[in-house]
């Protein structure tokens, strides 16, 4: 399965994972099954483009994504382009393919979704903590 893992840096299995899916760099995409990594940079409309991530992720033939946190919306417009969204994944890019293929995520959500980004008030979903 193509997996993408937002990156900080330049993307590659050692790279973090980044906090904010749609405003990272680069998103490292990983077979899952052979670990061939395809690094795509961030062109979505969040860093000048023209696209969402979703749209980006979907034309590069991304099965699922892998990440901290999402919030609604994104989970939302993942779900619509038909790619399964995990949340709660950290450390390197390598930690957070090898956490998806042990189950160790959790499907993203409305209810674990970040909520910081969308209504005042509410307690942040996993990986959206206030800093």
């Amino acid at each position: 399965m193509r997996v993408a893992v937002p990156s900080m840096g330049g993307g590659g299995l050692d790279d973090r994972v980044g906090e904010h899916f749609g405003r990272t760099p680069t998103y490292t995409i990983v077979d899952s099954e052979t670990w061939d990594v395809t690094i795509v940079p961030n062109t979505s409309h969040h860093r000048g483009g023209e696209r969402t991530p979703p749209e980006l992720l979907a034309d590069e033939g991304v099965e699922a994504i892998v990440c901290s946190g999402l919030g609604r919306r994104a989970v939302q417009f993942f779900r619509e382009k038909g790619i399964k969204a995990f949340v709660g994944a950290g450390g390197d890019v390598r930690d957070a393919v090898s956490q998806f293929n042990e189950g160790a995520l959790a499907e993203a959500s409305d209810s674990n979704a970040c909520k910081r980004h969308a209504f005042k008030g509410e307690s942040p979903g996993p990986g959206c903590e206030k800093k």
